[in-house]
């Protein structure tokens, strides 16, 4: 086996020193963090939404977008606590497709991953100093977390990674809200599994060195849907299943149960307007079950300027993987929660 380099190693403080937080920008960002850890720890009763494109692929629409995201947040933040997503690197079922922008800080260049490891910093860094929201990126690399963790307020764990070994002891080390996703084939038992070995202390190899951590008590569930051996969407945000999801939570005992329904990828099928159904059941379902209204407090939505998709990056702020909310239903979707909430 033969690899050969693209660059010399990376300084992994160096790098760090780009796009820094610092003085009132990082206070502010601390205190969005003891708010969303509150949320999750059930101290504060404000529901959660983790929302934005679901791939950050252009650096002035995502600007566009958190601009206009935390005028949002200040009109429902009684109710509702925002994270943004900002998701840099995309898993690809083949390989193939555009991997994010930690390697394509050109949508339409070539990888380069050293720029955009900057790109990647920049972009949290642009979002969290310029709007005041607090951002949301997934763990796809867990090698790379040390280069983005300080800026990242919520990270999350696809479905495809949650049965990996590195992802679950990484996440046992982080110190911020860390979500789990149910795996692609819907089953509930590694997602839990997956909790249990990040919610515990462990002893592994990271980058070269040995590392011991003391757990993360705030890593929780993500049911975002299954696909089954036929290829056919098998939703889980339905009454019975968030049941069978609370009920497994309590028979394990972990800490800090919460459980976010992710309102796209195999739950509607890709098709970006099934997430207002989505939302609209679950807040129907919370209501009539104490039960589901104390476990299920939280959304992660895919919304972005334009409604769906698109190849190539031709239409500005229309996504280029999955299809997206466009701007103008995310704003009626988010005030109709914040309505329902105040019922």
């Amino acid at each position: 086996m033969t690899f050969i380099p693209e660059s010399d190693k990376i300084d992994v403080e160096k790098v760090r020193q780009i796009s820094k937080l610092s003085g009132d920008t990082l206070a502010k960002k601390e205190a969005r963090d003891k708010e969303l850890e509150a949320i999750i720890k059930g101290e504060d009763d404000r529901l959660l939404l983790v929302i934005g494109p679901c791939s950050s692929d252009n650096e002035e629409a995502v600007l566009d977008y958190a601009h206009r995201l935390a005028s949002l947040q200040e009109e429902v933040r009684d109710r509702i606590f925002m994270v943004m997503r900002v998701y840099t690197a995309k898993p690809r079922t083949n390989g193939d497709g555009y991997k994010g922008l930690v390697h394509q800080p050109d949508a339409q260049g070539q990888p380069n991953l050293i720029n955009g490891i900057k790109a990647v910093r920049n972009l949290h860094y642009r979002v969290i100093t310029e709007t005041g929201l607090t951002t949301a990126d997934e763990m796809l690399y867990p090698e790379n977390l040390s280069l983005v963790d300080d800026l990242v307020s919520y990270i999350a764990i696809g479905a495809r990674s949650v049965e990996d070994q590195q992802h679950r002891f990484v996440a046992s080390g982080i110190d911020v809200p860390t979500g789990m996703k149910n795996p692609t084939s819907g089953n509930l038992n590694v997602m839990f599994n997956g909790m249990y070995a990040a919610q515990s202390q462990q002893n592994f190899l990271y980058n070269g060195q040995e590392v011991k951590t003391s757990g993360n008590p705030l890593a929780h569930a993500i049911l975002r849907g299954a696909l089954n051996e036929y290829g056919k969407n098998i939703p889980n945000y339905y009454y019975d299943d968030l049941l069978e999801t609370i009920d497994q939570y309590e028979k394990m005992g972990l800490e800090n149960p919460f459980i976010l329904i992710d309102t796209n990828h195999d739950n509607s099928g890709k098709q970006y307007m099934e997430q207002v159904r989505i939302v609209r059941q679950t807040l129907i379902n919370r209501d009539w079950n104490e039960k589901i209204n104390q476990f299920v407090r939280g959304f992660m939505i895919e919304s972005y300027l334009e409604d769906g998709r698109q190849n190539q990056p031709d239409v500005y702020g229309k996504s280029i993987t999955d299809p997206c909310l466009g701007w103008d239903k995310t704003v009626d979707l988010i005030q109709e929660i914040y309505e329902t909430l105040g019922k």
